[in-house]
């Protein structure tokens, strides 16, 4: 199994960090360790010695088929379910690669970082994807808010360009990118995730 992630896919998260901000040129990706899969609403153990780690909510699709150089007209074929997932970051460690041109491996990809809820079939969504609305909350309280239809680069257009570089397999999950709200999360935390009205992620931090 592999995890992608997506990087600047919406643009108010971009200037959340970036006043200057413009469409990347192609789809910003990264990967995770299979080690970081963090699922079946399992507790978050913060890291202690990381520094700051961030929740990033984004929608994760669910790979469900073998391709290679899928063209985008086809690409919907290749998922077949959708949950709300969270891109754990160590924002402090990531800060410092960026300013260095470094890889974000560790900040990104250490245990625990890819959180995902409970997977809805793509027959059983309220709208089409690509219409689809979602949002995380934080102690009882929304922090963030996102559209699909605001993505920079669709689910499609995403897979289409994956597999360009890598044979996706059935099993693989491709986080999409998160929208504007992004914060620290802390001992005690607790994070709920919704595809429209139906929650479908809940885990606490330890």
């Amino acid at each position: 199994m592999k995890i992608f992630a997506v990087g600047m896919n919406y643009m108010p998260h971009i200037e959340e960090f970036d006043r200057k901000a413009v469409k990347p040129a192609e789809p910003v990706i990264f990967t995770k360790a299979d080690s970081a899969l963090l699922k079946d609403r399992k507790p978050f153990f913060v890291p202690d010695d990381m520094g700051r780690i961030d929740y990033e909510g984004e929608l994760v699709v669910r790979i469900c088929r073998l391709g290679k150089a899928i063209p985008e007209r086809f690409a919907h074929r290749y998922y077949d379910a959708v949950t709300v997932g969270i891109d754990f970051t160590a924002r402090d460690m990531q800060q410092r690669a960026r300013e260095q041109g470094l890889p974000w491996t560790i900040c990104k990809g250490f245990d625990g970082s890819a959180c995902i809820g409970e997977f809805v079939p793509l027959t059983d969504l309220p709208s089409p994807l690509t219409d689809l609305t979602f949002h995380l909350d934080k102690n009882g309280a929304t922090v963030q808010e996102g559209h699909a239809a605001d993505m920079l680069y669709t689910v499609d257009q995403l897979i289409s360009y994956l597999s360009r570089f890598f044979t996706l397999k059935t099993g693989d999950l491709l986080f999409t990118g998160t929208p504007a709200g992004v914060g620290p999360v802390g001992v005690g935390d607790h994070l709920e995730g919704y595809i429209a009205d139906r929650r479908v992620l809940d885990i606490r931090c330890k």
